[in-house]
């Protein structure tokens, strides 16, 4: 931030993490779309025997295109711009098949699974490739599972703990304390090692949580799109987003208690969203809305809060 260009004055690494991270896949899965939409090829890939515990994360075997079997290790891996810096195709002349913009060629991409040891070296690792390939800025993709109805519009939550990059693009700082997936991690080294970084949040409704989310990647991506000045092509995304809904409907329609229990999300989130809204308001109601709530649970399947993310 010390060269006057601003955030998006330079490279940028875009990255997502599979595991505590990354509720219903959206925030791995957007990265991944950004993967087929960028001429992207890998540069870095770290060590598995280092940092991941194999009866936790285990290891998967496939078939390839020739009919070999291939056994795929938990990894994370770094990819790189094939021409750095090259503006991409205007989105007139190529809209479904590539990421257009005069940032295009300045984004990097770390993908992988969240590591089970060693994240301290982990941190340090990523943190060596990204200065060796001179990023100037990090936005980090994350989910999770939340109190809130898949009828509304995905909450997306935008915050940095870089004074610069908040004022340059006007977001807010997280509150949140509590306990910390690896992204927190690698943002508080990148910040030590003077790259500034930002992050990006979905809230995914808790109660689909066993299946993967393209609402909440097309958010993410919509997001990301606007934060980074990008155009970055949906493909089939948007259809892929209505006909979950659409599935979630279904199921609610099936279920009396759970389509009840839809309906107070969206009364809780109308509410919200209300105009005439003030903060005091707010409060009320979702005061109320937790009253009704006697059972005690937290709303998630799995006893999670949101790690890094906005509290709901």
């Amino acid at each position: 931030m010390t060269d006057g260009k601003g955030f998006l004055g330079g490279r940028l690494m875009v990255v997502a993490f599979e595991g505590w991270n990354d509720a219903g896949e959206a925030a791995t899965g957007a990265v991944r779309a950004l993967k087929e939409l960028l001429n992207v090829g890998e540069i870095m890939a770290v060590d598995p025997e280092l940092y991941f515990d194999y009866q936790f994360n285990r290891p998967t075997v496939s078939t390839n295109e020739e009919g070999l079997r291939v056994i795929e290790w938990p990894s994370a891996r770094l990819y790189a711009p094939e021409s750095p810096g090259t503006e991409g195709v205007p989105l007139a002349e190529d809209a479904e098949l590539r990421v257009s913009g005069t940032n295009a060629g300045n984004i990097y991409l770390l993908i992988g699974t969240e590591p089970s040891r060693s994240w301290k070296s982990f941190a340090a690792e990523v943190t060596d490739a990204a200065l060796a390939a001179d990023v100037a800025g990090v936005v980090f993709l994350g989910a999770m599972l939340a109190d809130v109805p898949h009828t509304r519009p995905i909450s997306i939550f935008v915050s940095s703990d870089n004074a610069d990059v908040r004022g340059e693009l006007q977001i807010e700082r997280s509150s949140y304390e509590g306990p910390v997936g690896i992204l927190s991690i690698l943002s508080d080294a990148a910040e030590a090692a003077g790259i500034p970084t930002l992050s990006i949040w979905a809230s995914v409704p808790h109660y689909v949580h066993n299946a993967p989310s393209p609402k909440a990647m097309l958010a993410l991506i919509d997001k990301l799109e606007e934060v980074i000045d990008v155009s970055i092509p949906r493909g089939t995304l948007v259809t892929e987003a209505a006909e979950w809904e659409a599935g979630v409907d279904t199921l609610a329609g099936e279920d009396e208690e759970m389509a009840a229990y839809i309906v107070q999300l969206e009364q809780a989130r109308d509410t919200v969203d209300s105009p005439e809204a003030s903060g005091e308001a707010i409060a009320q109601e979702f005061e109320k809305y937790l009253r009704k709530r006697s059972d005690g649970r937290d709303g998630r399947a799995d006893g999670r809060s949101g790690p890094e993310g906005p509290r709901q």
